[in-house]
């Protein structure tokens, strides 16, 4: 079935956070695809050892991130949208079943929620996902990225005592939807220690 939407995106930033981490120097890297894999359903999209140490991660893609006023109303690209300068925290990850969203239930040790403008149509960026690693990388065209790495434990133990503070709002999730908190940056920055902010990522990796 053909990627679109979100789907898409989350495979687009799984991708691009599996070579951000190869280059970093992670080995046994694990992109987990399949929305029926145990881990997936854990709420964990990567699985790879670093510094001798297994470690599960949560990606957690956002487009808000592109700052050209033309294509931020631009709709074809669906993945360029006007930065918000806030975390969407998923509270509620299905309006059916109300199972909880990953900031409570992920079992990875580390979110790498990774802001993306990507100024392509969604049918092109699917085109290229189907390409191999030189030809995405060096296509893919992503006009502004930064990967925030935020310890999960940390975040939700700060955010279960602070969430109904801040706004909540649905997403659209492939078949169904669910629910976020919408928390500014600063907010968990200040409170979270251990954050760690990497800028420019996509254009530093290589394609091999």
């Amino acid at each position: 079935m053909k990627r679109t939407g979100g789907t898409l995106l989350q495979a687009v930033a799984d991708r691009i956070v599996g070579r951000y981490l190869a280059d970093a120097g992670a080995t046994g890297i694990l992109i987990v695809e399949s929305e029926f894999d145990p881990l997936k359903l854990a709420g964990v999209d990567i699985v790879c050892t670093r510094a001798g140490r297994s470690t599960r991660i949560k990606v957690q893609p956002d487009p808000y991130f592109g700052t050209d006023p033309d294509k931020c109303e631009d709709r074809t690209l669906t993945f360029y949208r006007k930065p918000v300068g806030a975390y969407a925290l998923e509270t509620i990850a299905h309006h059916v079943t109300r199972e909880p969203g990953w900031v409570f239930s992920s079992t990875a040790d580390d979110a790498y929620y990774y802001f993306i403008a990507v100024s392509q149509p969604q049918d092109e960026v699917a085109a290229l996902m189907d390409e191999p690693d030189e030809l995405f990388f060096s296509e893919l065209a992503v006009d502004r990225d930064e990967l925030h790495i935020l310890p999960i434990a940390a975040l939700r133990g700060w955010f279960e005592l602070n969430n109904e503070r801040y706004t909540s709002r649905p997403v659209v999730r492939g078949d169904h939807s669910g629910w976020c908190r919408i928390v500014p940056i600063g907010d968990i920055d200040a409170a979270i220690p251990g954050i760690t902010v990497e800028r420019r990522v996509f254009e530093r990796l290589s394609p091999h």
